[in-house]
């Protein structure tokens, strides 16, 4: 099938009837007839057969919807790429990051780069790893901040900074003592737990190191994003295991932060085109993101 073909089936599928597949591709009735006819010589089938008035897929027609519906959707990630190419950014930087690192890291330093590019503006969006890994090959993101590192040949990605992660506790959970001391995690058996989806990749490595304490914590709430899980935190909903630039973000004097003990590595990673080389006001911007996440790290970890 050709992709006016395709264009033709799918037109008259959405709208039942070839004059109101005329309409939806603007062209005319013996228009559509036509390609729709070329296209049932060329298979050697039939697509449609009139019922009571109506055009009905036949059964061969329907096995090839679900492959037509892969093509249709490619063409559409083409038409995207194609538009984002033709648009002209000029000096509009499109930032990308997930939820916890845009709350966390963005808003304090994006004055500063403004300030140092006035010329500049920022464009700030928020996106789950694999939807920034999409943004950046569609040209629709410049750069990605994640905690994830993927794996794609079409992607540069450059460490930012390193860290621990820290536990999260509503305050008063834990002696005013404890704050900041290093927590076994020995400590956190049978412990309320707000729990982190388990497509996360920081879950994973902790839930293989919690897999040892006796009785095991009890996750009470799963989530999916680290801003939602300090916020249940903050509200006393239990004790979430977190990077540091959440725990960070919590109200003052709402929540408790500990270190962990052994300590549970996570990174930060820059995710960018590999065909290209950042401009300047990008290098700038990670510059400015490293600096800020190395304070945020070693607060956390109190040094």
């Amino acid at each position: 099938m050709r992709l006016r073909h395709i264009e033709v089936f799918q037109a008259i599928r959405q709208s039942g009837s070839v004059s109101g597949a005329a309409q939806l591709l603007h062209v005319s009735q013996p228009a559509v007839t036509k390609v729709l006819q070329h296209a049932e010589q060329q298979l050697g089938f039939p697509l449609f057969l009139r019922v009571r008035g109506k055009l009905q897929a036949t059964p061969e027609a329907i096995e090839l919807e679900r492959e037509i519906a892969k093509v249709s959707e490619s063409l559409q990630s083409v038409r995207r790429l194609a538009q984002n190419l033709r648009r002209n950014p000029g000096r509009m930087l499109r930032v990308g990051a997930t939820p916890a690192l845009a709350l966390s890291l963005l808003p304090q330093l994006m004055t500063s780069w403004l300030t140092r590019y006035p010329q500049s503006s920022c464009e700030l969006s928020t996106h789950h790893t694999r939807e920034l890994v999409q943004g950046l090959l569609m040209r629709e993101l410049d750069v990605g901040l994640t905690l994830k590192q993927p794996d794609h040949p079409g992607l540069a990605v450059q460490t930012i900074a390193t860290g621990t992660l820290v536990a999260l506790a509503p305050a008063g959970y834990w002696p005013e003592s404890a704050a900041g001391t290093p927590l076994a995690l020995e400590e956190l058996a049978d412990a309320p737990l707000v729990g982190l989806s388990t497509d996360d990749p920081l879950s994973a490595l902790l839930e293989h190191h919690l897999a040892v304490v006796e009785p095991p914590p009890r996750v009470r709430i799963a989530v999916q994003t680290y801003p939602l899980a300090r916020a249940l935190v903050e509200a006393g909903a239990g004790v979430a295991i977190v990077d540091p630039f959440t725990a960070l973000g919590a109200q003052l004097g709402a929540t408790m932060i500990r270190p962990l003990q052994p300590a549970l590595p996570m990174t930060l990673y820059a995710l960018t085109r590999a065909d290209e080389t950042p401009t300047h006001t990008l290098a700038a911007l990670l510059d400015l993101v490293a600096v800020r996440a190395g304070e945020l790290v070693r607060q956390a970890d109190g040094t």
